[in-house]
């Protein structure tokens, strides 16, 4: 059946469902009122199959419901009248479909006096997977801005209810913009965290570039660049400052340069770290005398005054419009844009291949190894018209680098990469061209494909570098299969991040992979060329029994996952497993990306 005749059915259905339980309650208080006219019946002691029911307890099915309007009993046999043992709970599933974020309102009173005596409307607990209607560009950017080391990102995990941002007690560890939807009752936002301000960059205008300059020496520079940007673009600002330390110079000459430029935004004054039920009060004092916003005492560690701080900043944010609502901006499986992943060793480029790619001096770049900390989202628009949601990451060095590290926060950084893979649908993993293929390289695609299960991209970055001549492209791609050998399927690109050479392939490779990645086969065409490759080579045997494949069905996909139906999984040695594998891609093809095969047996024991 077509998608349209499957809804006409459905709606059918619930029609049909909707006058049955109408009679149904009809026919209920005409024998309730029956009922109450002469001799009130017992509860049913049976249910409808005719089991016994046990002592001081009743039929609590529809039909009893209605034929012996039953009522509640404790343990004791005796009617419980606080209705404890019949609550309703609301799940996802009871959400209405058409439900809109910000749409919400509580039935009106002439529904509560209706006198036709229909049923009143009533407000339904919300859950997360109704949220999502609006896209990300759509949605009011909120700035959480300050000195160093404040508790901005604490506070922005707070807020958001993730842990996306790096903790540590330490200045200057977050450097770029980190965007992350959030929501505080029927309000959607963007919440956006930003490094420290040390010195104030003057005029967004007059912002340092951050594709014009480089180095370490300027590093500070460009963190103030991002936090510019992130607040010329918010449509209202979180101003953080330090309860313990109290009102500084800083916090004045920051307070002071919003108010010069940004004098028309919204602004709130967070006063972190006032955990304490003492002194917490008494901390706010000395941020009365900036004269703006009301100070308010919070704490990103106990979430003391956040509720208050958050229906402050959705009072102040402009309500959705009609325009702004696209449920369609999902696909069908309920995600949004295609996730990329750009992973790889430290200074191989991954900033500047996310720059790039997006059109915008996204994230920081210098030629500091390290540079980047946490993953970076980034919403852009391929040339073929799809949307991408591209996922900046911190350089993984090997575990023993990383415990031998003086920088605390790398681990931390690197945990946040590892997780990226995890919510990524492709994985781009980026090699220096001039270095080649490493151990680390091997156990990042290792890790990506056969893991997590992600799509897998090999972006040879640095290709400018190269002495080329007509045959360079193939020889290295043969020495990176060669080096990769395991990951043979995976699609290789050649770019230059500097120049923007083939960048674009980028996304054209993850798109195919995607698509593949995504692919359903039915049943008939995989034991089509399943039974072709037997015909080939014979299963093996093993202590004269002989391997019998019976057939094979695609379990799921994203990976593409089969299950192979067969006597006994120990008659089939790896090397005949890899030779399925490589009849199901000669034969049907899955370029870029992993499969998983199943070997299952006759009874529990035989799955593999």
């Amino acid at each position: 059946l077509s998608a349209e005749e499957m809804a006409a059915l459905d709606a059918e259905a619930a029609a049909a469902a909707s006058d049955w339980a109408a009679e149904l309650s009809s026919a209920a208080w005409t024998e309730m009122d029956e009922a109450d006219a002469g001799k009130k019946p017992k509860p049913a002691t049976r249910t409808e199959d005719g089991a016994r029911l046990k002592k001081g307890r009743v039929d609590k099915s529809l039909a009893s419901s209605v034929a012996n309007d039953y009522e509640d009993v404790d343990g004791s046999g005796d009617m419980d009248d606080d209705f404890s043992a019949n609550y309703y709970d609301y799940d996802a599933d009871d959400v209405e479909e058409d439900y809109v974020p910000g749409s919400a309102s509580i039935a009106d009173e002439d529904d509560a006096d209706d006198s036709a005596g229909t049923k009143k409307k009533t407000r339904r607990r919300k859950t997360r997977r109704e949220w999502g209607k609006i896209p990300d560009d759509k949605l009011p950017r909120v700035a959480i801005v300050g000195r160093p080391n404040v508790g901005k990102s604490a506070l922005f995990n707070r807020l958001t209810g993730t842990k996306r941002a790096i903790v540590y007690d330490q200045p200057g560890v977050t450097r770029d913009r980190m965007y992350i939807r959030a929501f505080w009752g029927d309000t959607e936002f963007m919440m956006v965290d930003t490094g420290g301000l040390e010195s104030l960059p003057g005029s967004p205008n007059d912002a340092p570039s951050v594709d014009t300059v480089g180095g370490v020496e300027i590093l500070p520079g460009m963190v103030e660049s991002q936090a510019a940007l992130a607040v010329n673009e918010a449509a209202a600002l979180i101003l953080v400052t330090d309860g313990q330390k109290g009102l500084t110079n800083a916090d004045e000459s920051i307070y002071g340069w919003i108010r010069k430029y940004h004098s028309k935004k919204p602004l709130l004054l967070a006063v972190n770290k006032c955990e304490s039920t003492t002194k917490g009060e008494e901390q706010v004092l000395d941020f009365w005398s900036l004269g703006g916003p009301t100070p308010l005492a919070v704490s990103a560690i106990s979430g003391t005054g956040t509720g208050e701080l958050m229906d402050g900043l959705v009072a102040e944010l402009p309500p959705p419009t009609e325009e702004d609502l696209d449920p369609s901006w999902k696909d069908g499986e309920g995600d949004g844009p295609l996730k990329v992943a750009i992973i790889g060793r430290p200074n191989v480029g991954k900033s500047s291949l996310l720059n790039q790619l997006a059109g915008d001096a996204r994230a920081i770049v210098s030629d500091y190894s390290g540079t980047t900390r946490d993953t970076i989202d980034s919403d852009v628009v391929g040339a073929d018209g799809n949307k991408y949601t591209l996922i900046d990451t911190a350089g993984i060095r090997r575990r023993t680098s990383v415990a031998a590290s003086k920088d605390a926060p790398e681990s931390l950084a690197v945990g946040r990469a590892l997780q990226a893979m995890r919510r990524a649908d492709i994985v781009v993993l980026v090699i220096d061209a001039e270095e080649g293929p490493s151990q680390q390289d091997f156990v990042l695609a290792e890790r990506a494909a056969i893991q997590e299960g992600c799509a897998l991209v090999l972006c040879v970055n640095k290709w400018d570098r190269i002495d080329k001549d007509t045959y360079s492209m193939n020889e290295y791609t043969k020495t990176l299969r060669s080096k990769l050998r395991v990951f043979e399927w995976a699609t290789v690109v050649y770019t230059s991040a500097l120049t923007g050479q083939r960048v674009q392939k980028v996304l054209a490779a993850a798109s195919e992979a995607s698509v593949h990645h995504r692919k359903r086969l039915t049943t008939a065409t995989l034991n089509s060329v399943i039974q072709e490759a037997t015909l080939w080579k014979s299963p093996p045997s093993k202590s004269g029994r002989k391997g019998r494949v019976y057939y094979v069905t695609q379990a799921s996909t994203r990976p593409p996952t089969f299950v192979f139906f067969v006597n006994d999984p120990k008659l089939f040695p790896d090397t005949y497993k890899r030779y399925m594998e490589r009849s199901l891609r000669d034969n049907i093809g899955f370029p870029g990306s992993p499969i998983r095969i199943l070997w299952r047996g006759k009874g529990a024991k035989g799955k593999n």
